[in-house]
């Protein structure tokens, strides 16, 4: 068998599995019943309606922020299908009132521009300002500063895993986020999507979200030290202009590490693959059909006489 490239990628939701292929993405969810539900949606992209958007670094932004989309509203269509009650709030009836259809589409960007903003105050200011009541961030403390915060930032981020990785539920998220692993595995090895050949491959995989994140942790120092700052405060506020670039940096890094077979590039990217025995779990058999089903809707050469 030989091994195909392949830009197909996945998140785990509530029971379930999104996978995202070049034209479409398809959730699958294993309902209370024990029936598979999937849903299909076109990919609409706004990087394929401009030469600019498709610039390094500027798509790797934009490529981050449509997956926080989609990936929210592949996590609350799993939601719905369970009985998850959420009390309605009075933001929720006005969105409710004023927009009509349209509500679930804005809340579900809300909530990603609320967890960015809550991701940038942990992860980003944060670590800034602790740094900043242990070191004056000026002259030749300037170094020691940023390794400081560096190491706050990792250390917060992998609390912050662990912590809920212990999680009944979570637990049950990262089992899914391995089968969506393995079998994405399975298809870039060019082998019959079943069960059996899926359990054979790694949970570990060199593009997921977490390697992502890992590599956004350390970008983040190497981009940081390039910019000198008087005060706590202008570093916070450097951080927050330099987030975009720290992104968009680090997307390209795993689009090309994900396709790389270089040694160099495999050993930088062992500490991202190690991090995921936090974030995957080994699946079981109806886990692993699931992330199956979904993949199935978005491959590239679905069609009637395929063999997959």
């Amino acid at each position: 068998m030989g091994k195909i490239k392949t830009s197909i990628g996945g998140q785990a939701v509530i029971e379930g599995v999104m996978m995202r292929g070049p034209k479409e993405y398809a959730v699958a969810v294993r309902k209370p019943d024990g029936e598979i539900e999937l849903k299909k949606s076109d990919v609409n992209s706004i990087i394929a309606k401009s030469k600019i958007l498709k610039l390094p670094i500027i798509r790797g932004v934009i490529s981050f922020f449509e997956s926080l989309v989609v990936g929210m509203k592949c996590l609350m269509f799993s939601a719905d299908l369970f009985d998850v009650e959420v009390e309605e709030s009075k933001f929720d009836k006005w969105l409710d009132e004023k927009l009509g259809d349209k509500a679930k589409d804005v809340a579900v960007y809300i909530s990603v521009i609320i967890a960015i903003l809550m991701s940038i105050g942990l992860f980003m200011l944060l670590p800034a300002f602790l740094a900043g009541l242990a070191f004056k961030n000026e002259g030749e403390t300037r170094l020691w500063f940023n390794l400081l915060e560096g190491v706050v930032r990792i250390a917060i981020f992998m609390g912050y895993i662990i912590l809920i990785s212990r999680m009944p539920d979570i637990q049950r998220v990262f089992e899914y986020h391995g089968a969506e692993h393995k079998t994405i595995f399975c298809y870039e090895a060019e082998e019959e999507l079943t069960v059996e050949n899926v359990k054979k491959h790694p949970r570990f995989h060199p593009r997921c979200g977490t390697s992502f994140l890992l590599i956004v942790m350390v970008m983040a120092i190497l981009v940081f030290s390039l910019v000198p700052s008087s005060t706590v405060w202008m570093t916070l506020l450097e951080r927050i202009i330099l987030i975009p670039l720290v992104a968009g940096l680090s997307y390209e890094i795993i689009k090309f590490a994900g396709r790389s077979e270089n040694k160099v590039v495999c050993l930088l990217n062992k500490p991202g693959l190690w991090f995921q025995r936090f974030t995957t779990r080994e699946p079981d058999d109806s886990q692993i059909e699931v992330a199956i089903e979904a993949l199935k809707n978005v491959m590239p050469e679905n069609r009637e006489d395929a063999k997959w």
